[in-house]
């Protein structure tokens, strides 16, 4: 790592509340977030639940022609964004802020960016419901636009990115944040993950793949990440924000340091579109090298936020890749999923999941895998079921996975600051 990277600002938006607070109080008091969905009729859907944000009401966050112009996924990313610059002190709707505009970047992480929004508008249009399509539908489908809004509401003319490698486009747009510091070309970077893609021709789509659970009558638990009953994976939606700096920078303005990330990789398994490598060899490399970067040794990490998305093979496969890295210490790390609280919250998770890894760093409490209840002998380490645990750690890793195998890791480390 050519610079120390420090975590200043967090904002979360997702399925178990609005604000980091809200989010982290959530996680460890067990709160459920999956419910049957209430946007859209699911009566002919295979699937009829997820995790969608509640109580959203994108004007108690922004102005309302601001409002008009985001599609839902771009309103939890800016929402999102604000809480996390505000935490930084670099959002000038609080005042004043020492760092010049073109030296703040933007990358913003989505796997599906506008999809659901161009779904609804098509089946609008063949149905006659509309005969003409909104001026305002091209920037509300396209995933620059999200940071686009940012710049444009904050004044920032700094690099402007947006990723988008599946699941793990969240982590990623981390991992490029980072570049951007170490490169000189940003003093400060806003990175966010976004996502709403719940809608009906998604949920056939992946329903139509086999990766969605169907446990219609029960979606408070059809997510059940390592557990022997699990069936797929269950849609979460939201948003996530990270304030990167590099460490000088942060003590410079004399900003409280959350955490530091000392680690990240990213790689491709080369093997399927959507399975994982059944051996993981792409995911033990990408946990592999972040831990190099790192310079630490694998011993040093006391947990991990898994990816974990309560798929048969896909839990297990990253199980063996943790052990196959880990040896005989992968019985004592802690590894915990956390969509058994949020579903999977695609390009959102890697950014949320990370803020989780950040607070259970600061307050030393494990955020649990809920709804593990029955035992799968192939995922045997301890992954914290159903209840948090208090336990003070130093390094935690996030991992996140997506298809085309892409592998993301991102190591933090407690910061003393």
């Amino acid at each position: 790592m050519k610079n120390k990277i420090a975590i200043t600002g967090m904002g979360a938006v997702t399925p178990i509340g609005i604000g980091v607070s809200d989010y982290w109080n959530g996680l460890i008091n067990g709160v459920r977030g999956i419910a049957p969905i209430t946007r859209f009729d699911t009566e002919n859907l295979p699937v009829q639940f997820a995790g969608e944000v509640k109580n959203f009401e994108p004007t108690d966050f922004m102005p309302k022609k601001l409002s008009r112009e985001m599609e839902r996924f771009m309103q939890y990313g800016y929402v999102a964004a604000n809480e996390a610059l505000s935490d930084a002190g670099f959002n000038p709707d609080d005042g004043e802020i020492s760092v010049s505009p073109e030296r703040i970047g933007i990358v913003v992480g989505t796997a599906f960016a506008g999809a659901a929004a161009i779904a609804e508008t098509q089946d609008e249009l063949s149905r006659g419901i509309h005969s003409k399509v909104s001026p305002r539908f091209i920037t509300k489908i396209i995933g620059n636009i999200t940071a686009a809004q940012v710049a444009i509401a904050k004044g920032f003319r700094g690099p402007s990115l947006t990723v988008t490698t599946a699941c793990s486009s969240g982590a990623d747009a981390v991992t490029t944040g980072v570049m951007l510091l170490n490169s000189g070309m940003a003093d400060a970077v806003v990175c966010i993950g976004a996502e709403a893609a719940t809608s009906p021709l998604l949920i056939q789509g992946l329903a139509s793949a086999h990766a969605l659970s169907t446990r219609n009558d029960s979606p408070e638990t059809a997510s059940r990440p390592f557990d022997l009953t699990r069936d797929g994976f269950v849609m979460g939606e939201g948003g996530g924000a990270l304030i990167l700096e590099t460490a000088e920078h942060a003590k410079k303005r004399s900003v409280r340091i959350h955490a530091e990330l000392i680690g990240y990789a990213n790689s491709t398994d080369g093997y399927h579109v959507t399975s994982p490598h059944p051996e993981g060899i792409g995911a033990v490399f990408c946990m592999q090298k972040a831990i190099e970067q790192a310079g630490i040794t694998p011993d040093m990490v006391d947990y991990i936020n898994a990816h974990g998305t309560s798929t048969p093979k896909g839990d297990v496969i990253e199980v063996n890749a943790i052990k196959t890295l880990f040896g005989e210490y992968a019985y004592k790390l802690a590894v915990s999923s956390t969509k058994g609280s949020t579903g999977h919250m695609m390009g959102a998770g890697g950014i949320t999941e990370a803020i989780a890894c950040i607070r259970a760093l600061q307050e030393g409490i494990l955020p649990p895998t809920l709804n593990l209840t029955e035992k799968d002998p192939a995922c045997d380490l301890d992954f914290v079921p159903n209840a948090a645990r208090r336990k003070n750690i130093q390094i935690a890793m996030s991992n996140a996975f997506g298809f085309g195998g892409q592998n993301s890791s991102l190591l933090f480390q407690r910061s003393e600051e």
